[in-house]
């Protein structure tokens, strides 16, 4: 296992040796920490509080690590779309359904939940509820009261219980979905998507789509880790809840406590994962609809991270940019294919389309909390080192170095990669261009950095 470094140098690792002793989960929870905890969450502080302080009040001391990491994982750092308790909350599950529907191109989406998370929406003899569509009903999405039981013998069920995606053509729909028909029914399919963690289905994601036009792998890999992503948020948001609530108990044993820290930790493991497949398969998502840059977000992900690396910026920032990289060109995928396939002159309504596609993308983030600081450096990748560019003219060093780092990276693998309308450069000619432009357009000082590196290979 590779050692991780706090900002300040010191290793997460070489204090484990005083968590030992009767209880070898210590040793194992501060190794867990260095996974699961992020460079911005995990501070000298921090370490100093979960560390074991009192041999002989065990128990006390599980507490406290556990009231640790119920306040770094509370609802507010997760995902902002949890923890709803009335049916007014749930109107933000429509405009996820409506996110989705742009993204993807497709008909309609809509979001069921189990009864469980669907707190004050539940009816008789349901245990599936819809708690989110892109249909505009013309009522109360929920006056409808749609849903099915477990005891159902349809497809929504089979892919709730059994936790596989599952399609079929609309023709099959069962009658208690019909409200959620839409037009061009007879040339659409349906696709079930559970939303399930390690321990249990949550809720169902339903697409309609055209059925001449079958969803790609990459928009349906996407929904998928979209769905398991919210579902293993909506089981740390219970486990956080249960134990704020144990922790208060007057008589608790040690092992009930360390029971409770090792679903923690387990859980906060796979949300990191998650995470990062969520954005890595939403980089695919963009790339795919452009089809001649394929791998191009990856690309500029794996350039800007190197240039991180060569740079010696801390673990955090290198993180943030990774992601940012990734990220950078996420509008597109509100946009249609077509822009992206043309190779005669874009129209001018199609080309500021284009233009304005970094806000687009920062408005889809900022609806995601865990993405939320990757959001200046997307913002701000389109300007200028001489303040001539875009959307705010920020000038020099008051472009956020991730942003700069970014442009570097974006133009360079824009200039190594084939276009229908010119071939990829040689490396020499697009370090000789972007050397000449530096001044111009990206920071000199980063470009240089970027020569030495590519030298390097």
């Amino acid at each position: 296992m590779t050692e991780k470094k706090l900002e300040n140098g010191v290793s997460v690792f070489s204090r484990t040796t005083e968590l030992l002793g009767e209880d070898p989960l210590e040793e194992i929870f501060a190794l867990n920490l260095g996974d699961f905890l992020t460079e911005h969450l995990i501070s000298e502080e921090l370490a100093q509080k979960i560390k074991k302080h009192d041999a002989n009040d065990k128990a006390e001391g599980l507490k406290r690590q556990l009231k640790e990491l119920i306040s770094i994982y509370s609802i507010n750092n997760t995902l902002s779309v949890l923890g709803f308790s009335s049916k007014e909350d749930y109107v933000i599950y429509n405009s996820i359904a409506k996110t989705i529907v742009q993204m993807l191109d497709i008909e309609a989406c809509h979001i069921f939940l189990s009864e469980e998370y669907a707190k004050g929406l539940k009816s008789e003899h349901q245990d599936i509820v819809l708690v989110g569509s892109s249909v505009d009903f013309n009522d109360d999405i929920y006056s409808f009261k749609i849903g099915c039981s477990t005891n159902d013998e349809n497809f929504l069920t089979e892919a709730y219980e059994m936790k596989k995606t599952i399609m079929i053509p609309a023709r099959q729909l069962p009658e208690c979905f019909n409200k959620l028909t839409t037009e061009n029914m007879e040339k659409s399919e349906f696709t079930a998507i559970p939303m399930h963690n390690n321990a249990e289905s949550v809720g169902v994601v339903l697409l309609q789509h055209s059925s001449e036009k079958s969803l790609s792998n990459e928009f349906a890999m996407l929904v998928k880790t979209t769905a398991k992503l919210f579902a293993t948020s909506m089981l740390l948001q219970k486990l956080t809840e249960e134990t704020a609530k144990t922790i208060t108990a007057e008589v608790i044993s040690s092992s009930e406590l360390q029971h409770l820290r090792a679903e923690l930790t387990a859980t906060i493991g796979d949300l990191g994962e998650q995470q990062q497949q969520f954005v890595e398969m939403l980089a695919k998502a963009v790339d795919a609809k452009s089809k001649y840059s394929n791998n191009h977000s990856q690309n500029v992900a794996n350039l800007a991270k190197e240039l991180c690396n060569f740079l010696e910026l801390n673990e955090k920032t290198k993180d943030l940019i990774y992601y940012a990289g990734l990220l950078q060109n996420i509008g597109k995928i509100t946009l249609p294919s077509e822009l992206f396939d043309k190779k005669d002159a874009l129209t001018k309504d199609e080309w500021e389309k284009l233009q304005n596609h970094p806000n687009v993308g920062v408005s889809l983030l900022m609806s995601i909390n865990f993405l939320s600081e990757v959001i200046p450096y997307i913002h701000y990748h389109k300007e200028r080192w001489d303040g001539k560019g875009e959307p705010e003219g920020l000038k020099g060093h008051s472009i956020p170095l991730g942003s700069r780092i970014i442009a570097i990276a974006d133009a360079y693998c824009a200039l190594t990669e084939d276009r229908p309308y010119r071939k990829a450069m040689s490396k020499e000619k697009a370090l000789e261009i972007m050397q000449q432009e530096a001044e111009s357009k990206w920071d000199p000082v980063l470009v240089n950095a970027l020569v030495h590196l590519l030298n390097q290979k």
